[in-house]
């Protein structure tokens, strides 16, 4: 029989409604928060069942709290998805149909180069090939930032699919790219960034951190499948990124700004 959600449990939800994913520490930090704004026992290693609960009451609404891995440097996050729309439609409230045209034809880009990332100036080339209709290069540049911003994508010099795009879409990405996607050799989830066994016979993807893990303190680097050389480069993933306020920190502020504009209607803000 499935527990009953209590107030700390709606209120991480409300939280990851609002930011949509978070970082696995994070998402810990602010399970914490919940449990004890509402003085409820707080058990240390007990989020994933604290979100089993929640993905419980979640499951009629066909939503679900995921949990997944960035590609750049193995963070852990946790996002709010839904399991029913996976492919690029579900966006369709919220972009036009030629905006939705540049994001599937990026993602045609990222997906089928050998890095995983696709170039400003290769994307902008898309404008002139767009339909129902074309965009000026201002607009293409404007949705881009939007597609980032909703975090679509992600752009660092080039753009590569967000951890949210590739947690919420995993299995559009798999039917749609199927001969193009491999399969991470290591975590066994897909693979739009990583490095590849140059082995003709081999060609296993890894992603960046599952590399870094599997092959640290290794004086020589072996293909895990072929056991053949890996010739490329070892990253190190142990510099930590910079750190942003946390949920809670953020849920706070936004309680204190709705006690300060409660007493006036005119005064609150739309989300």
């Amino acid at each position: 029989m499935a527990k009953h959600m209590t107030d700390s449990h709606r209120r991480f939800l409300q939280s990851l409604m609002c930011c949509g994913i978070i970082e696995g520490s994070k998402a810990r930090a602010l399970h914490r928060h919940c449990c004890e704004v509402h003085r409820v026992h707080y058990p240390h290693e007990g989020l994933d069942d604290f979100i089993r609960v929640i993905n419980t009451h979640l499951q009629p609404m066909f939503m679900q709290i995921r949990k997944g891995m960035s590609e750049e440097d193995g963070v852990q996050y946790y996002a709010l998805v839904n399991i029913t729309e996976t492919d690029v439609t579900r966006m369709a409230s919220d972009y036009s149909d030629t905006e939705l045209e540049l994001f599937r034809k990026a993602m045609d880009l990222i997906v089928d180069s050998e890095t995983g990332t696709a170039s400003s100036t290769e994307i902008l080339n898309l404008a002139d090939r767009l339909q129902p209709k074309k965009m000026k290069k201002k607009e293409t540049e404007q949705v881009l930032q939007r597609l980032v911003q909703d975090k679509w994508l992600y752009e660092d010099g080039e753009y590569t699919l967000s951890t949210r795009c590739i947690m919420e879409m995993e299995p559009y990405i798999q039917n749609i790219y199927q001969d193009l996607v491999k399969v991470c050799n290591i975590c066994r989830n897909i693979a739009i960034q990583g490095q590849m066994c140059e082995n003709p016979e081999c060609g296993i993807k890894m992603h960046i951190p599952c590399v870094a893990r599997y092959f640290k303190g290794r004086t020589d680097p072996r293909c895990p499948s072929c056991n053949e050389f890996w010739p490329h480069e070892i990253p190190d993933l142990s510099c930590p990124s910079p750190q942003a306020p946390s949920p809670g920190q953020a849920m706070a502020a936004k309680e204190n700004t709705t006690q300060d504009t409660a007493p006036s209607r005119s005064k609150r803000l739309r989300k």
